[in-house]
């Protein structure tokens, strides 16, 4: 019939699925005529939702492409990114790079100076006057003094006793406390400012006045330059230089609290030293001791020597603004005389001092020298002295330690009472003969 095989009069071939004559039977697909195309509704006639159930379908395979025949030419789609070349990568990092940078900059720029922080600081071609550590500055004078001072390490059975000291001469002599030195074999090695070391002999020592001179072998020193402890005022402005604690050259700074602040200092079996001290809050510590109190112009002033402090008996004593230093008149006079003759000269009144006077104050003379000063000058044993030189006696401390202050030879004012009466006298202070 035509070579068509005709079922049921449909042709599935058409898109309208109108019957035809000869068409496929119901469940066989139709088969294509050699040459004529399949139609498209074929091969997707399984997933077409609005498909007869019963309608029977064909599923169309392409048929492959014929042997020789050519591939088709590739077509490429204008619209589609295309793959950057090496060249284009290194500009446009560079590029990216330079942009982020000045943008940087810029923004920082506009930070500082486009916001609200000031600048800070008041513009200074010189530094002001405080800053320059003029000479007689606080500053000016440390840097004098600290390469004159030293410290000083004495090693014996009892262990290693530290303290400080200072140069007074060229040829290597040092002053210090004699409770510094005075558990050692005569021998202590000194630390200089630089942290040079040097082995020193002790020259001589007066535990009464807790002076002690100590001479090395060394060149190039830089002795110190004498005050007059006799012109300090209260008020005055001073420094504390030394090794507390044994922290090196140390300085503190404070003022004269108080002068000829008469004590009596020492440890129980040892010698009882006198002072009539200049008192003062530079901060002193355990170490100072030896070290030199200097007045506003980097002079030697006092000698530091001892501190009073809050704490019990065989406790570790601080620093509470009560330190004391020997005058340096008296130290200077003392540390003449270990030179010269190996010990120094005690100044005494010729008189020995008991307790109190019974009414009105003042220190009660239990026995006068008949040869003594005070003898020479009109006093008796009972007689009370009330003043020496103006300085108020009140305890036997007061007259001992003021006479040790005063050189031999030194003439002083003492007023005493005899009984009911009261009397002046001028006395002429002597050497003891020991």
């Amino acid at each position: 019939m035509g070579g068509t095989d005709v079922t049921d009069g449909w042709d599935w071939r058409r898109p309208g699925g109108s019957p035809a004559p000869g068409g496929p039977a119901p469940g066989r697909p139709a088969q294509d005529a050699p040459g004529q195309a399949t139609s498209p509704w074929w091969s997707d006639a399984l997933a077409d939702p609005w498909r007869d159930p019963y309608a029977p379908a064909a599923v169309v395979v392409p048929a492959a492409p014929a042997p020789g025949a050519g591939e088709p030419e590739p077509v490429t789609d204008p619209d589609l990114p295309t793959r950057p070349g090496l060249r284009q990568v290194v500009l446009i990092s560079l590029v990216t790079a330079l942009l982020a940078g000045s943008l940087g900059s810029a923004l920082t720029y506009a930070l500082l100076r486009g916001g609200d922080v000031p600048t800070l600081g008041a513009q200074s071609g010189q530094a002001p006057a405080l800053a320059q550590r003029k000479p007689e500055s606080l500053a000016g004078v440390a840097e004098r003094v600290l390469p004159s001072v030293v410290t000083i390490r004495v090693v014996s059975l009892g262990g290693t006793s530290e303290g400080s000291g200072f140069v007074v001469s060229a040829e290597g002599h040092i002053v210090t406390n004699d409770h510094v030195v005075a558990d050692g074999p005569g021998k202590a090695t000194v630390v200089f400012n630089d942290g040079s070391t040097a082995a020193g002999t002790v020259v001589g020592q007066d535990p009464e006045s807790d002076i002690a001179v100590i001479k090395v072998s060394r060149t190039g020193l830089a002795p110190v330059q004498f005050g007059d402890s006799d012109a300090l005022a209260v008020g005055d402005p001073v420094l504390a230089v030394g090794s507390p604690l044994s922290l090196a050259n140390t300085v503190t700074a404070g003022i004269v609290s108080a002068l000829d602040r008469t004590m009596q200092a020492g440890e129980p079996g040892g010698p009882i030293r006198y002072y009539a001290a200049i008192q003062t809050d530079a901060a002193v510590n355990h170490g100072n001791s030896g070290g030199p109190l200097v007045d506003g112009a980097g002079r030697v002033v006092g000698v530091n020597s001892t501190i009073k402090s809050l704490v019990a008996d065989g406790q570790e004593a601080g620093n509470i603004g009560l330190a004391f230093a020997i005058p340096i008149n008296q130290a200077k006079r003392i540390t003449e005389d270990i030179i010269g003759t190996g010990k120094a000269r005690r100044t005494v009144i010729g008189a020995q001092v008991g307790g109190t006077g019974a009414t009105g104050g003042g220190v009660r003379l239990n026995a006068v020298e008949p040869a003594g000063p005070a003898a020479a000058a009109g006093l008796r044993t009972g007689d009370v002295v009330l003043r020496l030189d103006g300085h108020p006696m009140t305890d036997p401390t007061d007259l001992v330690a003021l006479v040790r202050k005063y050189a031999p030879g030194s003439v002083v004012t003492v007023e005493y009472r005899r009984g009911s009466s009261r009397q002046n006298a001028s006395v002429t202070l002597a050497a003891d003969a020991k």
